[in-house]
């Protein structure tokens, strides 16, 4: 009989610890999702600037190792240099930018291989002591280096592989307690483009463009030793485009492109209301997830956990994809005019903007133009900027398969 009063008493206090109210944290209606080094993810040239941020899925050019490395077989052109300049926050200072160079090489008509340089520079920052005394100027900064091979599996569908150095300094040495350091870590790229033979139809010829790509995958990191843990901006790119080709002189191609950050959601958050006062007790250690699951995973897990992992269900993960839309009107393959439009949902980052672009050829030289005009309440960092892109093309016209 003891036992059974025991065990009574027991039973109703595990109802009774079940049944705590839990309380969730207020202001957590935006669920932005965030990485560490977004540098990565800045449009870096003014074609795919010039087309709502855009690149996996447009047709090849030298810059393609931002987006998709494996269109790289497609080009007529035997190797490429290019660079450019995009200035950031250009509003609030003018030494932040992201600087972009990447040189490409067809080795064959089945196989390139690309590399490409990033940087970031956050400008100069000056530190001083709690008077307000110059200490030191330091130059944060961010950089990728990459390399990546491409292989044409038949002659309209073409894979590559891309390697990716990241560095990240960021550290703000003021004070000798501190352990910050540079983080470092690497990432792989896996695309896939399919490009299919120009076909006719009643007024004009055709040809479809898709293109996939797996992005950022690697470990996370740390800025300082024992710190939190970071995701890379692991993300999947997939578009689709078409090209009207009316003439020899005159195209127009239109393309889609939806992109999703592979990382976990942040979940709601609450606490236990043991006291039942409804209040948050900030010593409180009962902190618990109310909906959605633990962010502290693998990059591998969480990269599947980011399908289904949105506290508020499937509608929440279609919130997660970005959209963009684009179309580049190209006469005589000397003169180009872009237009595009990209869209965030307002609960994760509401980044929205229309865009401009255009570009010249002369000889073996392409240069482009772009220019963002932003559309959301919240301003884009890149709002009003102008960003200029340069190519020179090698070998230009010496494959002709297209």
């Amino acid at each position: 009989m003891k036992n059974q009063v025991l065990l009574i008493i027991a039973f109703v206090f595990v109802l009774k610890v079940n049944a705590q109210e839990t309380i969730t944290f207020p202001n957590q209606d935006r669920r932005v999702i965030t990485t560490g080094m977004p540098f990565t993810l800045i449009a870096p040239d003014a074609r795919a600037a010039g087309m709502g941020d855009m690149g996996v899925a447009t047709s090849v050019d030298a810059f393609s190792q931002q987006w998709n490395s494996s269109k790289y077989v497609f080009s007529e052109t035997k190797s490429g240099i290019s660079l450019s300049y995009t200035p950031y926050l250009k509003k609030l200072v003018n030494d932040i930018g992201v600087g972009y160079v990447t040189y490409f090489n067809r080795l064959d008509e089945r196989s390139a291989f690309a590399a490409s340089f990033k940087y970031f520079g956050l400008g100069n920052i000056e530190l001083t002591d709690i008077s307000g005394n110059p200490i030191e100027t330091v130059k944060p900064n961010e950089l990728a280096l990459d390399v990546s091979y491409a292989l044409k599996l038949s002659d309209q569908f073409a894979m590559s592989v891309a390697m990716r150095y990241l560095r990240s300094d960021l550290r703000l040495n003021y004070d000798e307690n501190i352990d910050a350091k540079s983080a470092n870590s690497f990432g792989v790229d896996i695309s896939g483009y399919y490009q299919s033979e120009e076909e006719a139809y009643a007024d004009f010829n055709g040809r479809w463009r898709m293109g996939f790509a797996l992005q950022n995958i690697g470990p996370k990191f740390t800025y300082d030793e024992g710190g939190s843990e970071n995701f890379q901006p692991t993300n999947l790119r997939l578009g689709a485009g078409f090209d009207f080709i009316f003439d020899q002189y005159n195209k127009i191609a239109v393309t889609a492109e939806v992109t999703k950050l592979l990382v976990p959601t942040p979940p709601i958050y609450g606490f236990v209301d043991s006291n039942d006062n409804g209040e948050y007790d900030s010593a409180s250690e009962d902190v618990v997830i109310v909906k959605g699951k633990d962010p502290d995973v693998g990059f591998l897990q969480g990269m599947f956990q980011s399908f289904g992992d949105a506290p508020d269900g499937f509608s929440e993960e279609l919130k997660e994809f970005t959209y963009s839309l684009g179309a580049e009107y190209v006469y005589q393959d000397s003169f180009a005019f872009r237009g595009g439009y990209f869209n965030e949902a307002e609960e994760k980052g509401a980044r929205k903007f229309f865009t401009l672009g255009a570009g010249f050829k002369a000889n073996v030289v392409n240069i482009d133009l772009a220019y963002l005009f932003s559309a959301s309440k919240v301003q884009s960092p890149l709002d009003s900027t102008l960003r200029f892109s340069i190519t020179l093309n090698i070998g230009a016209g010496e494959y002709r398969e297209y």
